[in-house]
């Protein structure tokens, strides 16, 4: 019989709820440390720009326990998934396990010689105490630390009445009204930003990126929902993936033709529907080459905007700041009041002692991680959401039920230590040599290699039930409910 632990979930986001649950369900106690005032993650309000919004469906961005309710648009807005979280919280009863404004500012091995980690946490108000877990779930995913950017003149900028925040601190699209505002980055939340800022009374709005990206809209040629096309069995075939038999790869080589054309396809119709011949926005890149966590929904009315004058696209950088402007590297001068950086966030675990991030980073910023999860060097310790893609809910709920069964020692498949490091090895190679577009946010990006990401996971944990029908399978998106059959049927167990 596994022993009951006292477990400590990081961040009571997506994944912490999801880690909590788990542990919580299997009979350890739990302690869910968060460092704001409220669960939610990057859903929790005061951290959400307006009119944020799911990039996946509702029935694919949900916990395999508990839908979406029914009145739901397609992709809920930011307050709806918000309510959604805090519903499943209540009712599974963690709410209670977590400590608000609590962060971790250190952690080392346990003293004693048992088992575990000692935590450094300081409170809101400076409290500072120290605790010991017999195991620790990181669940602060790719969205817990804020790249900062500063250039030259920011204060000047700033003396002269101009805003410098970054993305998530745009809460309020008052806070635009009348102003010349730039929007720094390419990314969804840049483009819906500046989207916002245009609908916000804005005076003017430009956005600077480096590259432009391929981006699908929620509806493809205005008709196919696009979770038909990059979430689906069939097409996830289409990228060669990891640990190939000469078979596959055989067929590979034979429909490369057929794959070309298709890609070739669906980027004339890309091309035609966002304007991007008209926009000068069409990438350089091919469609196929870039589909990763990176590839963005298309932010509605962004490409519309952006053809008729109203968003101003300019491709470079910012190099300094001005009173009332911003000097790109290309020597372009900006009239500028408000400059928003949707320069994204910081990979990395900061408290974690040096000695063990460098078992799990490699120096060219790859993870080293077993299923995106744990680390056998690493002790007692494993990661909840750093498997990130297209469904991140049901991803880190399968990451949770995985780990929990790895830390109690009940997967079907326990991996010994030697064969957790062949695989990383593996996968480490295939990123870098075969797929570089899977090194994006360091390796830790399932898409769009979902159904492989999970088959791996159910299989380990002994489902007896793993697929549904052929045709199901290949023609339509993963299915949480199907996926919380499958988890029904691997074995169960309580710890004592």
């Amino acid at each position: 019989m596994t022993t009951r632990k006292k477990v400590c979930v990081i961040g009571a986001g997506v994944s912490g709820l999801a880690a909590a649950r788990s542990f919580k369900k299997r009979g350890h106690a739990v302690t869910v440390l968060e460092r704001s005032h409220e669960l939610g993650g990057v859903w929790e309000p005061s951290r959400s720009y307006p009119d944020v919004q799911t990039q996946s469906p509702k029935d694919l961005y949900r916990y395999t326990d508990k839908a979406m309710p029914k009145d739901f648009p397609e992709w809920p807005k930011g307050p709806q998934v918000f309510s959604y979280l805090s519903d499943y919280a209540n009712d599974h009863g963690l709410r209670p396990l977590i400590r608000f404004n609590t962060a971790v500012s250190s952690m080392r091995r346990r003293a004693d010689g048992k088992p575990g980690w000692e935590l450094d946490l300081e409170t809101a108000d400076g409290e500072k105490v120290s605790e010991s877990f017999d195991f620790v779930a990181i669940c602060t995913g790719q969205f817990s630390e804020k790249n900062i950017l500063t250039h030259p003149g920011q204060e000047t900028f700033e003396e002269a009445g101009g805003t410098v925040i970054h993305s998530s601190e745009y809460t309020d699209p008052a806070m635009v009204k009348g102003k010349n505002v730039t929007v720094l980055g390419f990314s969804k939340s840049a483009t819906d930003i500046a989207v916002s800022a245009v609908k916000s009374g804005a005076a003017s709005v430009t956005i600077v990126y480096l590259e432009s990206v391929w981006r699908i809209p929620y509806f493809v040629g205005g008709l196919i929902n696009f979770k038909r096309i990059l979430y689906i069995r069939a097409q996830e075939k289409m990228f060669p993936g990891w640990s190939l038999s000469g078979l596959a790869r055989f067929n590979h080589a034979i429909a490369r033709p057929f794959v070309w054309a298709h890609w070739r396809a669906l980027e004339a119709l890309l091309t035609v529907q966002l304007k991007l011949n008209k926009t000068g926005l069409k990438p350089k890149e091919p469609i196929e080459g870039g589909v990763n966590c990176s590839v963005p929904i298309a932010t509605p009315g962004f490409f519309e905007m952006v053809a008729d004058g109203r968003i101003k696209a300019v491709q470079g950088t910012f190099q300094s700041y001005e009173p009332g402007a911003i000097r790109l590297t290309g020597g372009e001068r900006i009239k500028a009041d408000m400059a928003i950086l949707a320069v994204g966030w910081k990979l990395g675990v900061p408290y974690l002692p040096a000695e063990y991030r460098e078992k799990l980073v490699e120096p060219d910023g790859q993870y080293r991680l077993y299923r995106l999860i744990a680390n056998p060097d690493i002790p007692d310790l494993g990661f909840v959401g750093f498997n990130s893609s297209f469904c991140t809910v049901l991803c880190a709920d399968l990451a949770s039920e995985w780990l929990v069964r790895y830390a109690d020692g009940q997967l079907a498949k326990q991996p010994t230590p030697d064969e957790m490091r062949a695989n990383m090895d593996m996968m480490l190679n295939w990123r870098r040599n075969e797929r570089p577009a899977a090194k994006i946010y360091g390796g830790l990006c399932v898409a769009p290699y979902h159904f492989k990401h999970f088959d791996e996971l159910i299989d380990d944990m002994g489902a007896r039930e793993k697929r549904r029908n052929p045709l199901a399978e290949n023609l339509s998106p993963p299915d949480a409910d199907a996926y919380a059959r499958y988890l029904r049927s691997a074995p169960d167990y309580q710890v004592a």
